[in-house]
């Protein structure tokens, strides 16, 4: 069944590539990642590299600029709108912890606790890496790092992640894209487990 959900995730982000708004969904895709949405850009980033590769370092920086902007979301979501006037958990922030994947108390607090010890790479391996970045964009927030660190912490792990993207698909091209439709499944797989692997790594960091 999750993977079943996934794939008309997938298939549903990826005919956006087949459109004439393909990189307004790729701006609007990473802009939400970023704080609530499960599908990595990535997908529809070698979707549209594929099919015009002249283009792909563009893509990349659509990609990247709206990620970015997707984080400042989620850092004022924190900042904002995570506690109610009591100092518990507000309505909002209950809504994220039911239905967001990527969100748990534990995992959420323990990053709170954590992230003024090294807030710049905690954000740059975020933003990287398979860690869960929309956890530290609202924690960031709620923690009250310094915007402009966090900011440019942002964009240098964004950047990085997405022009390495694109530049695999500028050199290789469709067969990585065929290759990941047949191995989908396995990939789906794979994914969970380094999600699952990211808040390992969270927890093994910030100790």
């Amino acid at each position: 069944m999750k993977y079943n959900i996934m794939r008309r995730l997938y298939n549903w982000v990826l005919h956006w590539a087949h459109t004439p708004y393909g990189t307004p969904a790729l701006f609007l895709l990473a802009l939400a990642e970023s704080s609530t949405f499960p599908i990595p850009p990535d997908v529809l980033l070698i979707a549209l590299a594929v099919s015009v590769p002249a283009r792909s370092f563009r893509y990349a920086f659509v990609c990247s600029i709206g990620s970015v902007l997707g984080g400042i979301i989620g850092y004022l979501i924190g900042y904002l709108l995570w506690y109610g006037s009591d100092g518990s958990f507000s309505a909002f922030a209950r809504f994220f912890f039911d239905y967001i994947p990527g969100f748990t108390v534990k995992v959420f607090e323990l990053v709170q606790g954590k992230y003024n010890e090294n807030a710049f790479l905690a954000v740059f391996t975020a933003g990287f890496t398979p860690i869960p970045y929309k956890v530290f964009t609202i924690a960031g927030g709620v923690c009250k790092i310094n915007f402009y660190e966090f900011i440019f912490a942002s964009v240098v792990g964004r950047s990085m992640r997405f022009f390495l993207v694109a530049g695999i698909i500028w050199k290789f091209g469709e067969p990585i894209t065929k290759w990941i439709d047949k191995y989908f499944n396995k990939l789906a797989l794979l994914f969970t487990i380094l999600l699952i692997a990211g808040f390992v790594v969270i927890k093994m960091f910030l100790k």
